[in-house]
């Protein structure tokens, strides 16, 4: 079978409308694709922290029955391929915003913390190893790609996660979604 030579030019996006591939320094061999610059809202610099569902940050064992649950009544998890539940003051970023963190992926703000007050946020780890080892307590840049409405359900962390796992990013059509 031969090839047909089309006389169309192949159009490539222009290289700022283009996803940036980062390497994550915790795990070199996972590429993270950053937001867009036209899809980031703005920019805020924090002190991002670790917690995990355990005693050591809650105050709740595995017996509890609102072990793991964060304040908006979703499950916490950790998703480097998708997005991550993360606590914020919703005062600063209501809850359902969606945050880029630099090193840590794409976090969602599901939950509150009584340290967590104005420009702190805590980011989920499923134990306390990984919260020394991946991250400990970092001032970060971190990037506002959609202001929630306060509130986010399991429905929406479902929704996100498989836009992002298809999209490898948030798509627009999914930033026009009222939340």
């Amino acid at each position: 079978m031969a090839l047909m030579w089309s006389p169309q030019p192949i159009v490539l996006p222009k290289p700022e409308l283009q996803a940036k591939r980062v390497v994550d320094p915790v795990d070199p061999g996972m590429p993270v694709l950053a937001p867009r610059s036209e899809q980031i809202l703005g920019t805020k610099k924090v002190t991002a922290t670790g917690y995990t569902a355990g005693v050591e940050s809650t105050g709740k064992t595995p017996k509890h029955p609102q072990y793991g649950i964060t304040y908006s009544g979703v499950k916490v998890r950790r998703d480097k391929e998708t997005v991550s539940t993360i606590a914020a003051d919703p005062k600063l970023f209501p809850m359902g915003s969606i945050l880029y963190i630099p090193g840590y992926g794409y976090g969602i703000v599901a939950d509150t913390g009584s340290a967590i007050k104005g420009n702190k946020i805590d980011l989920y780890f499923p134990t306390t190893k990984q919260v020394y080892k991946e991250w400990g307590k970092k001032d970060v840049e971190v990037q506002v790609i959609k202001q929630g409405a306060g509130k986010c359900t399991e429905e929406m962390l479902k929704e996100l996660s498989k836009a992002i796992d298809v999209y490898k990013t948030v798509p627009d059509s999914w930033l026009d979604k009222a939340i």
